[in-house]
């Protein structure tokens, strides 16, 4: 007997898994297709170095997954997901004296701000004052009108600025400027590229919002509490299904793609257009990841010991320092010296490691599709700001670019954040359309990170897809 679905989600990362739940929860028969043996996408925690610890496959440290406007409202602890908040969200180490923190407190932040202190509690506070509001209008598509004019308004004024320039003009010490620089980081841009601001502006405000937190037990965690739901809602998911083409999808209404252009157009072949499948193939991914995890005997011995309260260590000195970081690696080059983002959940998480006993890890961005080992680059610079680092590792395990392909082929060269984020791709995510989720076939839909709001655990991009969905389905 042949099954006849309302929609097939293919994918299930945290857009295709928000895609599905949406779909579900309106009533929808819905199947969830995943190629691997588990759900998650980038949502996975295995023993990659020794027995008894625990690491996050991609991300680990999850502040939009907090706050995302639609996964906040999913009863997802019901089904097992313990968010484990720190002290500190961001801790940023410097040469010589102490490190600047980022934490939920304003005024706590601000006094290891120096001078600059009065002047980043000024620019933080009028976006505090409806903060999920802010985080709505942000993650989505452009939208006519949005929930806060003004405020949103304020925020343009800032975020469109290049990262370097709004830091020089903001703030005059090196520990705001590389605090800030930190931040603007996760844009995977050069800092002196237009809108870097807005990446350095929302990962600031998020933590004064909420501390930035992992998953108790990992992040397959949230897959995990996801799926359950998705479940309980009636919705069926088989793993073990890889989708190569159209004829491995079964009869279904709507089919919706948790994945990158380059895979999409792999499977859907000629059932889209060939103008608008060469320009989804034009699409750009931007540099790609290298990344350590390590089996620690013990907390990294940090120069500043107040950095082990954070769960996101940002590591690359002063904003100039990172600046050049990022931008050899957009160009194609590997600075001898890279920016890092580190993480280290076990001092929250007493799940990830035997007792006593740590795990973590750091990555940097690389030229797309980079072969070069900078296992010797990450674990010096961490030496720099933590003597006796080395001293502490156990084992270590390595995925470089093309490992992150292999294990989820949406991470094309080892991007792992769906595509650059520029100004030319930002809003028009992947191709310029009215409707950015929807294609010009009526029943094929676009739910994955290369859709607007980019990368991160949030969930939007399958939230909004999937109302796309519900529209044509209605």
């Amino acid at each position: 007997m042949v099954e006849h679905w309302d929609a097939v989600v293919v994918g299930s990362g945290p857009n295709g898994l928000a895609a599905a739940i949406e779909l579900a929860r309106n009533d929808c028969r819905v199947l969830l297709l995943e190629a691997r043996d588990a759900i998650g996408g980038g949502m996975r925690t295995r023993e990659l170095t020794l027995p008894g610890f625990l690491h996050d496959e991609c991300s680990a440290i999850h502040p939009m997954g907090v706050l995302s406007p639609y996964l906040r409202q999913l009863p997802l602890r019901d089904h097992g997901l313990d968010w484990v908040p720190f002290s500190a969200s961001v801790a940023h180490p410097l040469d010589d004296g102490p490190a600047p923190l980022l934490v939920r407190s304003l005024d706590a932040t601000a006094e290891r701000l120096g001078s600059d202190g009065p002047r980043w509690r000024r620019l933080m506070e009028p976006f505090l004052r409806y903060p999920h509001d802010l985080l709505e209008d942000l993650l989505g598509p452009l939208r006519p009108l949005p929930k806060r004019p003004i405020q949103m308004a304020r925020f343009g004024w800032h975020a469109w600025q290049p990262a370097t320039r709004f830091a020089r003009r903001n703030f005059e010490t090196r520990e705001a400027r590389a605090l800030f620089a930190g931040c603007a980081g996760h844009s995977v841009l050069p800092l002196e590229t237009w809108l870097t601001s807005a990446l350095g502006l929302i990962f600031s405000i998020t933590a004064h919002v909420a501390d930035w937190p992992c998953a108790r037990g990992g992040s397959e965690s949230i897959a995990r509490a996801m799926g359950a739901y998705f479940e309980s809602l009636g919705g069926r998911i088989e793993v073990g299904r890889p989708v190569h083409s159209m004829d491995d999808l079964p009869e279904a209404r709507a089919v919706l793609f948790d994945l990158a252009p380059r895979p999409f157009v792999e499977i859907v072949g000629a059932a889209i257009p060939p103008r608008y499948r060469a320009r989804l193939l034009r699409y750009r991914y931007g540099p790609g990841t290298f990344k350590v995890d390590w089996a620690l005997s013990g907390p990294i011995p940090w120069k500043d010991p107040a950095v082990g309260q954070a769960s996101t260590v940002h590591v690359g000195g002063t904003l100039e320092e990172i600046a050049a970081s990022e931008r050899d690696a957009w160009n194609g080059r590997h600075h001898p010296n890279p920016y890092l983002i580190l993480c280290q959940q076990s001092h929250a998480d007493s799940t990830r490691a035997p007792s006593g006993q740590h795990t973590g890890y750091a990555y940097c961005h690389v030229p797309s599709g980079s072969t070069e080992d900078r296992t010797a680059a990450i674990e010096a610079q961490i030496e720099r700001f933590a003597p006796g680092f080395r001293d502490c590792v156990l084992a270590r395990h390595v995925t470089t670019p093309g490992d992150f392909e292999a294990l989820n082929p949406n991470y094309v060269g080892g991007a792992v954040t769906g595509g650059a984020a520029d100004l030319s791709q930002l809003f028009t995510r992947p191709v310029a359309r009215l409707n950015p989720y929807t294609t010009p076939n009526p029943k094929l839909f676009l739910c994955s990170a290369s859709t607007p709001p980019g990368g991160g655990v949030h969930g939007m991009c399958g939230y909004y897809a999937a109302r796309a969905a519900l529209r044509r389905l209605r």
